[in-house]
């Protein structure tokens, strides 16, 4: 996100009890403390708001076992907002409320059938859109994605990548140029143009980072990798949020942020 922090929204949703259920693809299932993955989440939004954003739970049935993780449901830009339709079939009950908290701020669009399409694989760099090619996210979803984001200026690029469950797992931006990115998962040279800063070899899950201003939000775990951004110069906030990492999710994932355009 470029806007400066003041007007940014970020939607986020709760930690449903049903967490415990949660879609994992690439992940063995492990015992996952609800309360404390609250707690974690809770501390989250607060280093949100610390940083401008302000932040507006959209309501979860509390058997959306994956529903804290919103950015899966939507992809945001200044012009519209195009609600996915979730590769994995028991998500696809949380996209409707995401839409009507959306359809306040942009115009919407929505993928159809056949059409797969997570949020979590779309990776936004100024008219540039990256769709990594998941198993969460088809050919027919991207080019719906395409033919909507066509018409404003952008180009959207269907990006291969393997070992890990969305293209953010593997790559984000930490800026308008520079992307922090693990190249066992994509190949850095999909991203021409753009400089890359490599995760430390011992810490591959440490690709995802979430821009808001000028600071960059990162998993707490990963102190070699949070050590090269801040060598780059970076402005970094760490997080714990290592409950919900036990159900494949990050600090991505657990926001959709855009910004408060002038009515």
């Amino acid at each position: 996100m470029t806007a400066s922090p003041a007007s940014l929204l970020a939607l986020t949703r709760e930690v449903t009890p049903a967490i415990t259920r949660c879609e994992l693809t690439y992940l063995a299932r492990e015992p996952l403390d609800h309360r404390r993955a609250v707690l974690q989440h809770d501390e989250y939004e607060r280093l949100l708001q610390a940083l401008g954003c302000q932040v507006e739970r959209v309501p979860a049935h509390p058997d959306l076992a994956d529903a804290v993780f919103i950015e899966d449901t939507a992809v945001v830009l200044d012009e519209l907002a195009v609600i996915t339709r979730p590769g994995a079939e028991s998500r696809r009950g949380e996209t409707d409320p995401v839409a009507a908290a959306l359809g306040r701020y942009r115009p919407v669009v929505r993928i159809e059938p056949p059409g797969t399409l997570d949020g979590g694989d779309v990776l936004r760099v100024g008219k540039r859109v990256y769709v990594g090619q998941s198993t969460r996210s088809n050919a027919p979803g991207t080019a719906q994605l395409r033919a909507a984001l066509a018409p404003h200026g952008y180009l959207v690029d269907a990006v291969p990548m393997a070992g890990c469950l969305h293209l953010k797992s593997a790559v984000t931006a930490v800026s308008d140029q520079v992307l922090l990115l693990n190249p066992a998962w994509v190949d850095p040279a999909r991203f021409t143009g753009l400089e890359c800063i490599m995760v430390d070899p011992g810490e591959p899950q440490a690709a995802n980072a979430l821009r808001v201003g000028e600071a960059v939000l990162h998993g707490a775990g990963y102190s070699r990798t949070r050590g090269r951004l801040e060598r780059q110069g970076f402005r970094v906030c760490p997080v714990d949020l290592s409950e919900l990492a036990k159900a494949e999710g990050a600090v991505t994932c657990c926001s959709v942020i855009l910004a408060l355009l002038p009515a």
